[in-house]
């Protein structure tokens, strides 16, 4: 088996102008087993791509083949970041290299299919809403309804998600996103899907419930996904600072920036513990076992 060691050859091995934490997940699964489980060159995963300069683009459809993007990303996410894109268009240089040329560009690369797919859908932010008291929730939707977006999710990011912590809405997200999990999951059953590409903002939480979903399907060991999901901590270096002060504006301390080290493992045992295991939790939200046994066919060695 493979060092535990974060300072790897997994980390960003592909050396993209503008995409963090990319990494292909069978590559990183099989290296650190020592042997083939999941097939490479199918499942990558990363945060947002939406900064890729020209080369990152065409290294995403040439040199890794990837067909089709999953976003995992919320409304307010998708606003934020399109305003931020408008800004880097504003101040970039005429002369600006080709990191920036992009920017000119459509968001969404040419020639790739896009699955927008907000993980955490309606019934995930009711069940965040009613934790709130009584007040709070007035506040929330009287800024949400006048546009003030991120001073209403800064109340539930200080008085729901802090509380709840990162392990705690990494279960939650299995309890209230039945429907879209399984949505995404069915998303890799089409043949036209593959390679794929799933990505949230950071590539950390919501990727990390998918990525480890297909994983404990494909019967990898939690360890290895554990190892996966935490390589995200060093391949999100780079963006420290701008990452902590997103996190900052809803309210959140910076260890929201950072994986959890429990998520992994409280996910295997609550799966156990709530549903019984694994296969009935699936079968809960619409992922029976003849869609189980297609993923595995066409991601496990």
């Amino acid at each position: 088996m493979a060092s535990t060691d974060h300072d790897t050859p997994w980390i960003n091995p592909s050396n993209f102008d503008n995409i963090l934490n990319f990494r292909d997940v069978g590559k990183t699964i099989n290296e650190f087993l020592g042997k083939r489980v999941v097939r490479e060159g199918l499942l990558f995963r990363s945060a947002r791509p939406d900064s890729a300069s020209l080369q990152d683009r065409s290294r995403i459809k040439d040199e890794f083949g990837i067909r089709t993007i999953i976003d995992l990303r919320t409304t307010t996410e998708h606003i934020n970041a399109a305003k931020k894109r408008q800004i880097d268009l504003l101040v970039a240089s005429p002369s600006a290299d080709a990191s920036s040329s992009a920017l000119s560009e459509p968001v969404q690369i040419p020639g790739l299919r896009y699955l927008e797919i907000k993980l955490t859908g309606r019934r995930f932010e009711r069940f965040l809403l009613s934790q709130l008291s009584w007040w709070s929730f007035i506040k929330f939707l009287f800024l949400f309804a006048f546009g003030f977006r991120m001073q209403a999710i800064s109340i539930l990011g200080r008085e729901v998600l802090l509380p709840r912590g990162l392990t705690g809405l990494g279960i939650d997200t299995l309890d209230h996103s039945g429907p879209e999990i399984a949505e995404t999951l069915s998303s890799f059953l089409d043949p036209t899907t593959l390679p794929a590409l799933v990505h949230c903002t950071q590539g950390k939480d919501r990727t990390g419930v998918i990525v480890t979903l297909v994983l404990m399907i494909l019967g990898v060991p939690t360890e290895a996904i554990d190892f996966d999901y935490r390589l995200t901590d060093e391949a999100l270096l780079p963006e420290k600072e701008a990452r902590l002060a997103e996190i900052k504006e809803i309210g959140l301390p910076a260890e929201f920036g950072e994986t959890s080290r429990a998520l992994i493992w409280r996910m295997a045992e609550h799966l156990v513990w709530k549903y019984g295991n694994l296969d009935s939790y699936l079968d809960g939200i619409g992922f029976g076992q003849a869609k189980r046994e297609k993923l595995r066919e066409l991601l496990a060695y």
